[in-house]
């Protein structure tokens, strides 16, 4: 049983952008007297107004900031205003960590030193608002210590209206914080701007896995964060916590497969070794009867994406194979894995045994084995069977490490 632990999952399917986010927190349960104090923290000329909305048949949260100031702002300015805010350590550390996300973005789209930066629309008295309304949310729902997930964000397409000018969606600065986070994106569903920077720079901040699927996970309360368009789509942010199992790990992998017949064991054998050197994470070949009775094999191969390409040419190759069925796993739950090593007394001489040790994500040894060429060079060379090597490798292995 692996340790049960709480999990956040974002679902930015329509976007997401600082008023979303804050208002998914807040349709979570976040107090609102905390995220309207935190928003208001920094400025006085700010009013603060929480409604329940709708967005094609989905009843979601509605967070608007009211403010006759607009001005753009330095960056270091912005830094100055959240430090002296008395607000908590944790919300004073979010926030400025999400500011030097938008400030290391901007600063590499217009080629300028964040110290001499000046922020034009995310310096706006409502993006410091929405920034440290969605701190002060996160922390009154005690999410510090989840695991924070978020599915692939759509960003639309078409251009923007800037200070700049029209700029594409994805605006330059959003791209930036997109390349630098584990974020996927994926353009549409329509021609609008639905990623903001903000929105970005809140996800790269706390998002600490994407994935194109759900974590498996129980759910026991769901937000939606509405934002101000009107859309074919509904213009919300779901998010949703839950608990997770995270004893192991969460892997990505494809699966090859194809069926041969009339290939030797020689060549089958020789076809194994070298998709493992081409990357290959796995690789079996299981007996088979095929059309007419003729006896065949099932070839099947685990791979990272990056490798498919690679290894099903391998597979055409060596085997005369017209074509292989590619099959997307995109989960798989793995141990956690190490190489270490132990010393053994074999014949009177210590020799030095590689072993893999295999854990969960809390460091809980599930097991430990003997690398086994390491265990046959030492057998030969000490004239014993190999399985008594692995058998004191493994017992000296588990007495350290356990």
């Amino acid at each position: 049983m692996g340790v049960v632990m709480k999990a956040v999952v974002f679902d930015p399917f329509s976007g997401a952008s600082g008023d979303m986010v804050v208002a998914s927190l807040l349709d979570l349960g976040a107090g609102h007297d905390v995220v309207k104090d935190a928003m208001t923290s920094v400025a006085g000329d700010v009013e603060i107004d929480i409604t329940k909305t709708n967005r094609l048949g989905l009843s979601a949260t509605k967070v608007d900031v009211m403010t006759t100031d607009a001005g753009e702002r330095k960056y270091t300015e912005i830094v100055d205003m959240i430090k002296a805010s008395e607000l908590s350590n944790a919300v004073i550390s979010d926030a400025l960590g999400i500011f030097d996300v938008l400030a290391e973005a901007e600063a590499r789209v217009h080629n300028v030193p964040k110290d001499q930066l000046h922020f034009h629309e995310v310096g706006a008295i409502d993006v410091i608002a929405d920034v440290l309304g969605t701190c002060a949310a996160f922390h009154d729902l005690e999410l510090g210590d989840c695991r924070i997930y978020s599915m692939p964000v759509s960003v639309g397409g078409g251009f923007v209206d800037t200070t700049h000018g029209k700029l594409p969606v994805p605006a330059p600065a959003t791209l930036e914080i997109l390349r630098n986070s584990c974020l996927i994106y994926r353009g549409g569903p329509i021609q609008d701007e639905l990623l903001t920077p903000t929105g970005a720079a809140i996800l790269a901040h706390f998002v600490q896995k994407c994935d194109e699927f759900f974590p498996q996970i129980c759910a026991e309360k769901i937000g939606y964060g509405a934002g101000s368009k009107d859309l074919d789509v509904p213009n919300v942010l779901r998010v949703v916590v839950g608990e997770v199992e995270d004893a192991l790990v969460f892997d990505q992998i494809e699966m090859l497969e194809t069926n041969v017949d009339d290939i030797s064991g020689e060549i089958l054998g020789s076809l194994i070794d070298e998709l493992m050197r081409l990357g290959a994470r796995d690789a079996a070949v299981i007996p088979a009867m095929m059309k007419k009775g003729r006896p065949g094999h099932i070839i099947q191969v685990i791979a990272k994406s990056e490798d498919v390409d690679v290894l099903a040419r391998k597979i055409v190759q060596e085997t005369g194979s017209l074509g292989v069925r590619i099959m997307s796993i995109k989960h798989r739950l793995i141990a956690k894995r190490r190489m270490d090593s132990v010393t053994i007394d074999i014949a009177g001489k210590g020799r030095k045994v590689g072993v893999k040790i295999a854990t969960d994500t809390q460091g809980n040894i599930l097991d430990i084995s003997a690398e086994f060429e390491d265990c046959k060079k030492v057998a030969m060379e000490a004239h014993v069977p190999v399985r008594e090597v692995i058998r004191k490798v493994e017992e000296i292995a588990w007495s350290r490490f356990s």
